[in-house]
C-alpha cells in the first residue's frame, strides 16, 4: 500500500464537504464535513497551544461523543498519538495504562472525571464537558500535516486482557485504510449509509466498525453515550440505520427488547458480529426474525477486520467467521511451524498491511509476537473446510490433553449452549489426578428457565461429546467477568 497518505479529513470535507458527518442524539447537535475539519484544526490548535508536537500522547477517558473524533483528527495532524482509556478499569489498573504511554495531557468527560481525580499522578487535564468548547472557540486553527506517513502511529489501543495484562497495540494509519478496505467491501459500504457509534471507544470496535471506514466513505455517524437498548430500537423502528455492528451481548439484549421483533429489521442492510462467538439460541432467534447477523473474527492487532460471513452463509454456516477479506493473508500451522492440511486444526496466523507493527513499550513482546517470515501469531486455533470457509476452535492457550486427547473448550462450550435452559458456557481447564486435565464449565442459566442439575448436564454433553471431553464438573453463574467486546474472562474464572 502507500507510504504516504492525505490528510483524509481534509480530503473527504474536499468532497464532502456540505454532507452530514456526525449527529450526536443526546443532543441532537450534527456537523457535517467541512464543520468536522475546521473544528478538527482547532482541535489540533489547541493541542499545539499545549505544547503537544510530534511523538507526544494525547489520552482520553470519556464516553462516545464527536469531541472524541474530533481530537483523533487533531493528533493525525500534529503527529501526535492519541491513548483512549478504558474507563471501566478501576484506578490501579488505569494508572497502570497511563504510566505506560505517558500521555502529556488528558481529556476527560463528566462521567469519568472522579475516575481521572483518583489517579495518583494524573497529567494536566481538560475537561470535556465544562473547558473543551471555550478553549477550541478561541483556539487558533492549525493546518498541521498534509500528508500522513503510512506507517505512523496514529492512536494506541489497550488489549482487553482476556489472559491477563493489557498491551498497548499500536495503531498505524495504514492500518485505519486497510480496514476501510477490508470491512468497505465486505459489507459494500457506500456514502448513503448511516451506521451507529455506541461501542466503547477504547475498543477498536468503538472506532473501527464502522464509524472510522463510514467517515472514509462519506457517510452519517449517529452517536450515543454507550449501548442503550430502547434508543437503538427506536432508531431502528425509524429506519435510520443501514449498518450495525455488534458484540454478542448487545444482541441478545436487543432480542429481549419488547419492541424489538416488530421493528422494520429488514431496512438493516448488513449485521455484524464480533468479539465473542454468537451463541446458537441468539443466533436462532434473530435467524427467526429474518435476520442475517454475519459472524466476523479479528483482533486489536489485526485493525481488526479479518474475517467475515458473507449474508448468503450467515444460515447455512452459523458456526463459520466466514472467509479472509480482501487484503488479509491466513494461514494455519502446527507446531513446527508448517501448514497444515485442509481441515486439520492448527494454530491461525495472519499476514497484511491491516497488521499492527507491534505493542507500545514493549518490543520483546513484539518480535514474539510475529514469525520470522512475518505472520502474526494470533494464538487462536482455527481450521478450513474444503469450501474455504474457516472456523475458530478456541485459543491455543485454552486447548488442554485429557486423557492423551486434546480438548477444544469451543466445541464443548457450543453442545452446553444448545441446552435449552443454558444461555452460555464457559470451559476451562482443571488438572486431575488421573487424566491431567478435565473440564470444568461455568453455565450461565437463560431468562426465564431453571437450573439444570448438574448430572442432567452431563448427560446431555455425553450424548454429543466423546466422553474426554465431557465436562468433570459444572457451575453456575449469574454472568460472566466480560472485556468490552463481550469476551469471557476466563483467567478470572475461579
Amino acid at each position: 500500500m502507500l507510504n504516504a497518505l492525505p490528510d483524509l479529513l481534509a480530503r473527504r470535507s474536499e468532497l464532502s464537504g456540505a454532507a452530514v458527518a456526525f449527529e450526536e442524539l443526546a443532543s441532537g447537535r450534527t456537523l457535517t464535513y467541512a464543520q468536522l475539519h475546521a473544528r478538527a484544526s482547532r482541535a489540533a490548535g489547541l493541542l499545539a497551544a499545549r505544547g503537544i508536537s510530534e511523538g507526544d500522547r494525547v489520552a482520553v477517558l470519556c464516553r462516545n461523543r464527536i469531541a472524541f473524533f474530533e481530537l483523533l483528527f487533531a493528533c493525525a495532524r500534529l503527529g501526535a498519538i492519541l491513548v483512549p482509556l478504558n474507563w471501566r478499569m478501576p484506578p490501579p489498573e488505569l494508572a497502570a495504562l497511563v504510566a505506560d504511554a505517558g500521555p502529556a495531557l488528558l481529556f476527560v468527560g463528566a462521567e469519568d472525571e472522579a475516575l481521572a481525580a483518583a489517579l495518583p499522578a494524573p497529567p494536566p487535564t481538560i475537561l470535556l464537558d465544562r473547558e473543551y468548547e471555550p478553549l477550541l472557540a478561541v483556539a487558533e486553527p492549525l493546518a498541521g500535516r498534509s500528508i500522513w506517513p503510512a506507517d505512523g502511529i496514529w492512536y494506541l489501543l489497550y488489549t482487553s486482557g482476556t489472559t491477563g495484562r493489557p498491551k498497548g497495540v499500536i495503531y498505524t494509519f495504514r492500518m485505519a485504510v486497510a480496514n476501510h478496505v477490508n470491512i468497505g467491501t465486505a459489507i459494500d459500504l457506500a456514502s448513503s449509509d448511516t451506521t451507529l457509534n455506541f461501542l466503547p471507544l477504547f475498543h477498536t470496535a468503538g472506532i473501527n466498525l464502522h464509524t472510522l471506514p463510514t467517515l472514509f466513505q462519506g457517510g452519517r455517524v449517529l452517536v450515543l453515550p454507550g449501548f442503550d437498548a430502547e434508543a437503538v430500537v427506536a432508531l431502528l423502528e425509524a429506519r435510520r440505520l443501514d449498518t450495525f455492528f455488534a458484540v454478542p451481548t448487545v444482541y441478545q439484549a436487543l432480542l429481549d427488547h419488547p419492541r424489538f421483533a416488530a421493528a422494520p429489521l429488514g431496512h438493516v442492510r448488513h449485521w455484524g458480529c464480533g468479539g465473542a462467538p454468537l451463541p446458537g439460541q441468539v443466533a436462532a432467534r434473530a435467524r427467526a426474525l429474518g435476520m442475517r447477523i454475519c459472524a466476523g473474527m479479528g483482533m486489536t492487532e489485526t485493525g481488526p477486520t479479518a474475517f467475515l460471513a458473507s449474508p448468503g452463509e450467515a444460515w447455512t454456516h452459523p458456526l463459520s467467521v466466514g472467509r479472509p477479506q480482501l487484503l488479509v493473508g491466513a494461514r494455519v500451522v502446527g507446531e513446527d511451524g508448517r501448514e497444515v492440511p485442509q481441515g486439520t486444526v492448527g494454530e491461525l496466523q495472519f499476514s497484511g498491511p491491516g497488521l499492527t507493527p507491534g505493542y507500545w513499550n514493549d518490543p520483546e513482546g513484539s518480535r514474539a509476537a510475529f514469525t520470522e517470515d512475518g505472520w502474526l501469531r494470533s494464538g487462536d486455533l482455527a481450521r478450513r473446510d474444503p469450501d474455504g470457509r474457516w472456523y475458530i476452535e478456541g485459543r491455543r492457550k485454552e486447548m488442554f490433553i485429557s486423557g492423551g486427547e486434546n480438548v477444544y473448550p469451543i466445541e464443548v462450550e457450543a453442545v452446553l449452549a444448545a441446552h435449552p435452559a443454558v444461555a452460555e458456557a464457559a470451559v476451562v481447564a482443571a488438572p486431575h489426578p488421573r487424566w491431567g486435565e478435565v473440564g470444568r464449565a461455568f453455565v450461565q442459566i437463560a431468562a426465564g428457565r431453571q437450573q439444570p442439575r448438574a448430572d442432567e448436564l452431563e448427560a446431555f454433553c455425553r450424548t454429543r461429546l466423546a466422553a474426554y471431553k465431557v465436562p468433570e464438573s459444572f457451575h453456575y453463574v449469574a454472568d460472566f467477568p466480560r472485556t468490552a467486546a463481550g469476551k469471557v474472562q476466563k483467567h478470572l474464572l475461579g
